[in-house]
């Protein structure tokens, strides 16, 4: 039997395993809850907004289109947990592989994440997902 925290990093790790599959049907069912109040401003995407988790995983799709590999790394895990609510507190760094780019084949977006999850019938669900960008590397643009 797993314990709360081991129970919401499982969803959080999902997050990061299923995004770098592409496994969006996963990501819909087992990890996002059906709306996500999402925050990528760090990276130029404008203020944090509430959008369908379909939607997110739509706009991942597009992003990852021609990549040949993404891998995301994630840990330091701190987890509060308040009945039926949590946050995560992750590092984590993507590294993304795109074999005709010219400019160099690969990029490295690091910084953290801000979770929250809520449990449901179905389980711990990320219903809040902010990323903090520190550091882009590399051929960011795949020219």
């Amino acid at each position: 039997m797993f314990t709360e925290r081991e129970q919401i990093i499982e969803v959080v790790n999902r997050l990061f395993v299923y995004t770098d599959a592409q496994n969006w049907e996963g990501l819909l069912s087992e990890v996002f809850a059906e709306e996500v109040t999402f925050d990528m401003s760090s990276m130029g995407a404008g203020p944090a907004t509430i959008i369908p988790a379909k939607d997110i995983c739509k706009m991942w799709e597009a992003g990852f289109e021609g990549l040949d590999a993404v891998h995301h790394q994630a840990g330091n895990y701190l987890v509060t947990v308040k009945q039926d609510e949590a946050t995560v507190f992750a590092y984590a760094i993507a590294f993304h592989y795109k074999k005709v780019a010219t400019a160099g084949n690969t990029r490295s977006f690091t910084g953290s994440y801000d979770l929250h999850l809520v449990k449901s019938a179905e389980g711990w669900r990320i219903d809040s997902f902010k990323y903090n960008l520190k550091i882009a590397d590399g051929n960011v643009d795949f020219k």
